[in-house]
């Protein structure tokens, strides 16, 4: 068994980063919300979403702007419900687990529940939409 390293630099953050979502976008839960509804370019969203995860780990402050607003139109075609940010959390934790321990990758996890809980508690103060209501399990 290979033993595991922490985060230390963008390389690490992008393979994070394409990991999660390579198992967001099957996944049962959530994944219809990337494909169906958002429509995600993933080689244009990786370098964006990369640069967020550098500026909270490694300092890099790369990323500009808001994580909220997309969230907030998304919200606005499909009601992003708690039990959406649960299982993101979920594949987020374990897609840090799998690949990374120490202390940024405690991080990672601290940072990814402080904004789970912020986007969902903002959110509700927002009407939420359906873009399907058959794809809105």
């Amino acid at each position: 068994m290979t033993q595991l390293r922490d985060i230390e630099t963008r390389e690490d953050c992008e393979r994070l980063v394409r990991a999660f979502y390579g198992q967001a976008f099957e996944d049962p839960t959530i994944g219809f919300v990337f494909t169906d509804v958002v429509g995600l370019d993933l080689e244009a969203h990786v370098p964006r979403i990369t640069d967020f995860w550098t500026t909270v780990l490694l300092g890099d402050k790369r990323y500009g702007g808001s994580a909220f607003n997309p969230h907030v139109a998304v919200h606005a075609k499909v009601a992003l419900e708690e039990r959406h940010f649960e299982r993101w959390l979920q594949l987020w934790f374990g897609t840090v687990d799998d690949r990374f321990k120490g202390e940024k990758a405690n991080q990672a996890k601290i940072h990814a529940l402080r904004v789970a809980q912020a986007f969902l508690q903002r959110l509700q103060g927002f009407p939420g939409g359906t873009a399907d209501p058959m794809k809105a399990r």
